[in-house]
């Protein structure tokens, strides 16, 4: 591009690229990216046992119920008493085409208590209860 300095006798290209606008949108776009990839993880944390298993597709969502090492129970993301899991659990899957149910339980969790959640979980109807696992470290 030519620009002239207003008398008419420079007549010298101007090379310089402003880059200041490209720097402004690209921190704007990682001040973005920042606060949003925080947002992305999803669940409760736990610290699942491990086990040699293939992964699973996924085609639809996951109903997953989770144990968390204080032993409070989750569906989904959502907090649940013990008393009220079965019959949350009954009302969720009648609305659903698939009828399985995966179940992580944090490996500090008390064998007995894991057993009795899985318990309500069959109480509720669910034939196909999936357990979530870490792959085994080599």
């Amino acid at each position: 591009m030519a620009f002239n300095s207003g008398n008419g006798n420079d007549r010298r290209l101007m090379a310089d690229i402003n880059i200041v606008p490209l720097v402004d949108v690209m921190l704007v776009l990682l001040i973005i990216f920042m606060v949003t990839a925080p947002m992305l993880t999803q669940g409760v944390d736990v610290n699942l046992p491990q086990a040699n298993a293939k992964a699973l597709r996924s085609d639809e969502e996951r109903l997953v119920v989770t144990v968390d090492r204080n032993s409070r129970i989750f569906v989904g993301k959502q907090p649940m008493e013990f008393n009220r899991l079965s019959e949350t659990l009954k009302a969720i899957v009648e609305r659903r085409t698939d009828r399985q149910v995966y179940f992580r339980a944090d490996r500090a969790v008390p064998y007995g208590f894991v057993v009795k959640v899985i318990a309500e979980v069959r109480n509720a109807g669910i034939g196909k209860l999936g357990m979530v696992t870490e792959p085994l470290e080599r």
